[in-house]
């Protein structure tokens, strides 16, 4: 059974960092996609950055290029997510995701296990 479990969000003011985790058991970190997702209340849910196949392939959100970071440790199944210099519109709640096969990194559909999420609260 694949569990993901998400860790590291918090309350901060406008301009900070966090450091988002996602630990994974019964997954082994492969080619397909992995990715970071938030919802905000009221909003549907948006693919924030994903990383492909090889370190050497990660996409972004615009909004939040420049400011956040995707990068896994594959020993230790973990995935994370630096963000940094954050504004109150980075609000939500941020949920790790993972894909058992090919598809399109940033759209929803495409991953087959989710984590339960981790809030980010930010203030301005």
């Amino acid at each position: 059974q694949v569990h993901l479990g998400e860790s590291g969000g918090g309350s901060v003011q406008a301009g900070g960092s966090l450091r988002l985790s996602c630990v994974a058991s019964g997954y082994t970190f492969s080619r397909y996609c992995l990715g970071w997702f938030r919802q905000a209340p009221g909003k549907e849910r948006e693919g924030v950055a994903t990383i492909y196949n090889t370190d050497a392939v990660r996409s972004y959100a615009d909004s939040v290029k420049g400011r956040f970071s995707i990068s896994r440790d594959n020993a230790k199944n973990t995935l994370y997510l630096q963000m940094n210099n954050l504004k109150p519109e980075d609000t939500g709640m941020y949920y790790c995701a993972a894909a058992r096969d090919y598809g399109a990194c940033l759209e929803a559909p495409t991953y087959n296990y989710w984590g339960q999420g981790t809030q980010v609260t930010v203030s301005s």
